[in-house]
């Protein structure tokens, strides 16, 4: 094994200043085996950008990397042993430590593996050449399959056959449009290979569940500007298999307004721009989020003050609301208009129910829901005295 390139991730990368990782590391080079991080981690520390995850690579089979690592005091879990994945637990940090492998045979969601000491047919199984890239404990980078170039021009690629890549699991098709929007660049275009592949490979989209397309589809929503990949996931017919009646129109302006007054990117917000029928249930929105998206959507239709709309609906799904109905105005915003929507989050009702001690029963309830209108159509300006004296 030695595909070694003349690059080096950051000194002050995490990974390579965590004990934990570093003794992990160790551990099985001393061993006799190789330990490398891979993915997202090093991905992201070559472009200089936070990464949560630590996954490690190694040409140890599971059974030894248990025994290895227990032997040296860390605690093993088989999270995934048929995949060739151990969760390694070192000083109360969990690191998946997963064999090098290559595909024997996939349905598209499943992969059966086998084993390798080869780190190319490790690379291969990936899905873009910006994630085949490993780094050592030291940050020395190797890179298999010449994704290095890839990364450094913005260019999201399959690993060499794109239908194939995505055969192996249709979530790739997703994956690709939300990595054009976290990773690529603009001027290098769309690769013609990766959306023929996709084109033909729709079909394998409705095998997927709405939690995993729901999982990605909300990362995508939350890039800095999704608008274009959006679009292209219209013209290759991908939204629609996904989220049929979507409509991308209004996500550009969407993003236009958020950067005029400040806000930031909020996946619902997005989503209630998107549109689509019965997208809640499509994409398996928690509660939370399927309560924030129908006050965003329905907010944004009301006639009420941004101040007003905040006390509905509260921060997130207040600030969603004048966006979209500024998205739909096609009207600017001011940039204090996060402030307004503020201070209706802060406010109260002044009303009581104490103040109505004549009142009872469904009259009470009337008349205090009237009041509370009142209230609202006022810029929640008037006082107790103001709406019991009307």
């Amino acid at each position: 094994m030695d595909r070694r390139t003349a690059q080096h991730v950051n000194p002050d990368t995490p990974f390579l200043n965590d004990p934990a990782a570093q003794a992990l590391c160790v551990t099985l080079e001393e061993a006799g085996h190789v330990a490398l991080f891979v993915g997202g981690c090093v991905r992201n520390a070559l472009l200089g950008v936070d990464a949560s995850d630590i996954d490690i690579s190694t040409d140890a089979v599971p059974q030894d990397v248990s025994r290895i690592v227990e032997s040296a005091g860390f605690r093993a879990i088989p999270t995934g042993i048929e995949h060739g994945t151990v969760t390694v637990i070192v000083d109360g940090s969990a690191f998946e430590v997963t064999t090098f492998r290559r595909d024997v045979a996939t349905d598209g969601r499943r992969a059966v593996v086998a084993f390798s000491k080869d780190i190319k047919d490790d690379a291969r199984r990936r899905d873009f050449t910006m994630n085949a890239l490993y780094a050592n404990r030291t940050g020395t980078v190797f890179d298999p399959l010449d994704g290095m170039p890839d990364l450094q021009a913005g260019r999201v690629r399959f690993i060499e056959d794109a239908g194939e890549r995505i055969r192996e699991d249709f979530l790739r098709t997703l994956r690709f449009f939300r990595f054009h929007a976290y990773y690529g660049n603009p001027k290098e275009g769309w690769d013609a290979d990766a959306l023929s592949g996709i084109a033909a490979n729709l079909d394998g989209l409705e095998t997927l569940s709405g939690e995993r397309v729901g999982a990605e589809m909300t990362k995508l929503l939350s890039a800095q500007d999704p608008a274009p990949a959006l679009a292209a996931m219209t013209r290759t017919g991908v939204l629609s298999c996904i989220l049929p009646g979507a409509d991308p129109t209004l996500i550009a302006p969407i993003v236009h307004l958020e950067g005029l007054i400040g806000a930031l990117p909020d996946p619902m917000t997005r989503l209630a721009a998107l549109g689509g029928i019965d997208a809640p249930k499509r994409l398996r929105l928690s509660r939370a989020d399927q309560k924030r998206l129908e006050a965003i959507q329905d907010q944004s239709l009301s006639m009420l003050s941004p101040t007003a709309i905040g006390y509905l609906a509260g921060q997130q799904a207040g600030i969603g609301a004048v966006l979209l109905r500024g998205a739909m105005a096609n009207t600017p915003l001011d940039h204090g208009i996060i402030a307004q929507v503020m201070t209706g989050v802060r406010s109260e009702f002044p009303i009581k129910a104490s103040d109505l001690p004549n009142l009872q029963g469904k009259t009470l309830g009337d008349r205090l829901k009237a009041l509370k209108q009142d209230w609202l159509a006022s810029d929640l300006a008037k006082s107790k005295n103001d709406l019991l004296g009307s």
